[in-house]
């Protein structure tokens, strides 16, 4: 296969569904409006990547005479981020979810290992997730070393640390909350987020972190 056809063989990505109406504290209108803008994101990921294909195709990637191949790049960043990081979003949410993890998970021993008690993790990822200003808050796991540390990313593609693997995100945009809290209410908001985590997705995320670089050992 000739390098550029590479991306063109890549089937378009589809968006991914959720059930996730019924949740306590976020509403199902903001949820058809959220579900729908990350629809957009990955309507837009795969435009740009499209787009270039086309360009690769006519050897057209001399960013010195192609400013247009290097504006795509950087927007395929931020689309591409958006549409994963809401999978990660939706993905550890669900109804009847709870607070905090089970006794004796994997998640639990990293918090242990890294903050001392649940309360000074949770403290700490909430004040991520109220710092001023649109993005995520998430809790990434170290694989190297185990341990866990919350992160503050804005744009999607700001702020990812390389190499960590995200096992909690929290999408703090406002349109993650607008309809149904005040921006000065986030705190209600982040609130009602913790009320719905799906703790078996958050320890699936670790464990496979963890084992993913122990077999690659």
């Amino acid at each position: 296969m000739k390098g550029n056809d590479m991306m063109t063989a890549d089937p378009a990505y589809t968006a991914k569904t959720y059930d996730l109406f019924g949740l306590s504290g976020i509403s199902d209108e903001t949820l058809r409006v959220h579900l729908g803008l990350y629809e957009g994101y990955v309507k837009a990921a795969n435009d740009l990547r499209e787009q270039l294909s086309e360009l690769m195709q006519k050897g057209k990637v001399d960013h010195e005479h192609m400013p247009a191949y290097s504006e795509l790049t950087r927007r395929l960043g931020f689309e591409f981020n958006g549409m994963v990081l809401h999978e990660y979003y939706f993905g550890n949410l669900r109804r009847g979810g709870g607070d905090q993890p089970p006794n004796g998970s994997a998640f639990g021993r990293a918090i242990e290992r890294t903050f001392g008690t649940y309360e000074h993790w949770k403290a700490d990822f909430c004040s991520v997730g109220m710092m001023r200003g649109v993005g995520w808050a998430i809790c990434n796991v170290d694989p190297a070393r185990g341990l866990i540390s919350n992160h503050w990313v804005s744009l999607h593609e700001h702020g990812n640390i390389a190499g960590f693997l995200p096992i909690l995100v929290m999408d703090v945009w406002e349109h993650a909350y607008l309809l149904d809290y005040q921006p000065s209410e986030r705190k209600q908001y982040i609130d009602s987020f913790f009320s719905n985590i799906a703790w078996p997705v958050v320890e699936e995320r670790i464990q496979a972190g963890l084992s993913s670089v122990a077999l690659s050992r």
